[in-house]
């Protein structure tokens, strides 16, 4: 399985970036995905995720109401729109996929077998 996570950049706080994440190599359909970001000095956190069809999802306290994890299953895409950017979102971003179905939104970094390359989001102050 290739995750490519595409869609970083510089934007300035209070701004908006939409991070998408294409996989390929194997069926996505009934895959779960999740989103984690690591900021410089830091462990890597849970960000987002979501089940097989987009019917659940879950998000850490600290993007909740900012940031929306969707996905297209005839793209093979997940994305992460994130709105109302802070500094302290500053991270390498990193798509992840579950081997086998995911009715559930995993949080935990364990539950997920594929990782990303990651993706650079910057936001100035």
């Amino acid at each position: 399985v290739q995750l490519q996570a595409s869609g970083g950049g510089l934007v300035q706080a209070g701004g908006s970036l939409r991070l998408s994440c294409a996989a390929s190599g194997r069926p996505f359909g009934r895959s779960g995905m999740g989103w984690f970001r690591q900021a410089p000095g830091k462990e890597r956190e849970f960000v987002a995720a979501i089940n097989w069809n987009g019917g659940s999802t879950a998000y850490s306290d600290s993007v909740k109401g900012r940031f929306t994890m969707s996905r297209d299953n005839a793209k093979n895409t997940v994305y992460l729109q994130m709105n109302s950017l802070k500094p302290e979102d500053t991270a390498v971003y990193y798509c992840a996929a579950r081997g086998g179905v995911s009715y559930y939104a995993y949080q935990q970094e364990s539950a997920y077998d594929y990782w990303g390359q990651g993706t650079q989001v910057t936001v100035s102050s």
